[in-house]
């Protein structure tokens, strides 16, 4: 009932301080409160930049990545072998597509409801619970992104090298529009993990201070 409550009287509180300064009547214990508001108010607009940025490079990553397909001619043997790469052959690039999607759904729906309760003048987190969450989220979705980063530059590191003692050869050569979107989209996909990991700080930092 406590943190149900503070939501409410936060608002209130907030409402009489922008009257008094509006009145230019605003002293003593009013202006600790009105620079706590502004505070709050400074740090949850960083926390909405930060899910848009969440958000648009889950959204790069999973773009690069669907659209990572190409068509060309490899010589193995002095034989002329045609060729085609596309992201769906591999299930490591599946798992960046399939993480990707989650980010961005994730990161938008935070968006929303937090852009939501921000123009309310509420707190974006109302309980210790919510920050935990949000937190176990932010977590759960970081160590995907760089598990799915990790096994999708396997893969293309592979592809950039061949096999040595075999005829395999560099396949990015032939296929280098394909290999550039995919190693687009894996460096959006650790960009993306980095900033979850930021929001995750954020959250901890909340949790001491409440």
């Amino acid at each position: 009932m406590v943190s149900e409550q503070r939501i409410p009287d936060e608002t209130v509180q907030e409402s009489k301080v922008a009257a008094l300064e509006s009145s230019g009547t605003i002293s003593g214990p009013l202006v600790g409160a009105a620079v706590g508001i502004r505070r709050r108010r400074r740090n949850e607009a960083l926390v909405l930049i930060l899910r848009v940025l969440c958000m648009l490079t889950s959204v790069i990553a999973l773009s690069f990545m669907v659209t990572a397909k190409e068509s060309s001619i490899v010589s193995i043997y002095g034989f002329q072998l045609p060729v085609h790469s596309k992201w769906s052959f591999s299930e490591s690039y599946e798992y960046v597509v399939g993480v990707s999607a989650a980010v961005a759904a994730h990161s938008l729906l935070q968006l929303l409801i937090g852009t939501s309760k921000f123009l309310r003048k509420s707190p974006l987190i109302g309980s210790r619970n919510h920050a935990w969450l949000i937190f176990t989220a932010d977590q759960a979705f970081a160590y995907a992104l760089m598990s799915a980063g990790s096994a999708a530059s396997g893969v293309t590191n592979l592809n950039r090298t061949g096999i040595r003692h075999t005829a395999l050869p560099n396949f990015c050569k032939p296929l280098h529009k394909f290999c550039d979107h995919v190693a687009i989209s894996i460096a959006f996909t650790f960009i993306t993990c980095f900033l979850l990991a930021t929001s995750s700080v954020q959250n901890v930092i909340w949790l001491s201070q409440h």
